[in-house]
């Protein structure tokens, strides 16, 4: 019976372990900030630029209020903050945890936003005009627009968009005839510049499939949408992401596709998902670009 009886009390502090070990990883993928950094050359660019980009905050608030995440952000200095959309959830009571971290953010800062799933769903919910209360507190917001803006002398055009860039034709090629109302003259009319082109696009597979990134005149795609898989397996990256299936290859970080520099960023919270965040801390990218160094 003894032998019996620690053989159960070592089965059970193992499991309580477990347990603990789980519950940690959940909480800290909600309330622990990373900071992750990147860099890219780029012959346009004639002065570094420092950009801050985020997105999926799904009503998180980190810290008091989300003071945690300002101070985070402030102390990164960024040039101008991308925020790639589903900011609030499609059931969202209102967007003041939204338009507040906005609001403060635009006090220092320029920033510009693009419109997520989610976003889109609390809009046509009708519980609130998100894109006027956003605008209302200094954000400019686009939706199938685009801006051209100088940053650090650098010319940049900067672009937003939630539809598909390519079309829904079976082989997902770049068809004007099968793609959204609107999107191929769009991003025809954006890519018409020889300025250094940021693309905001919640949805990363809106270039990652079809051959939309060997058409498109894009110099870098942001994007959010994946939530790094939601749960990241150790040495094996995210586990699932809905437009791409188990262990995606785009879950995380910058990538090379064809034309195109695709970063996504694995965000800062996450709605009703059938598994919580795990191993997967909310995430603040900070991406320098700088001039293209000669050989």
């Amino acid at each position: 019976m003894k032998k019996r009886g620690k053989w159960i009390v070592g089965i059970l502090i193992f499991l309580i372990a477990i347990i603990s070990l789980c519950y940690y990883e959940v909480y800290i993928s909600y309330n622990k900030i990373t900071e992750n950094n990147y860099s890219i050359e780029n012959k346009k660019i004639s002065k570094d630029i420092n950009l801050v980009i985020i997105s999926d905050l799904h009503d998180n608030e980190l810290g008091e209020k989300n003071k945690e995440l300002i101070d985070k952000i402030n102390s990164l200095s960024p040039d101008i903050i991308l925020v790639v959309g589903d900011v609030v959830n499609s059931d969202s009571a209102n967007s003041h945890i939204v338009t507040n971290l906005m609001k403060d953010l635009c006090k220092n800062h320029k920033v510009f936003y693009s419109l997520g799933n989610t976003d889109k769903d609390y809009i046509e919910s009708g519980t609130s005009d998100l894109v006027k209360e956003l605008k209302d507190v200094g954000v400019t917001v686009l939706d199938n627009e685009y801006k051209d803006i100088k940053i650090n002398g650098n010319n940049i055009r900067i672009g937003g968009m939630y539809a598909y860039a390519f079309g829904l034709n079976g082989n997902n090629d770049v068809d004007k005839e099968t793609m959204e109302e609107g999107v191929y003259d769009f991003l025809t009319d954006f890519q018409n510049t020889d300025n250094y082109k940021i693309m905001m696009a919640h949805r990363p597979d809106s270039f990652i499939f079809g051959n939309a990134s060997k058409i498109w005149d894009v110099d870098l795609v942001v994007s959010g949408h994946t939530h790094g898989g939601q749960v990241r397996v150790p040495f094996k990256g995210g586990l699932y992401v809905g437009d791409q299936g188990w262990f995606p290859k785009y879950d995380k970080g910058l990538f090379d596709l064809n034309k195109i520099k695709i970063l996504i960023t694995s965000g800062l919270g996450s709605g009703k998902q059938k598994v919580p965040r795990f191993n997967n801390p909310p995430e603040v990218v900070n991406l320098k670009i700088s001039t293209q160094l000669s050989n």
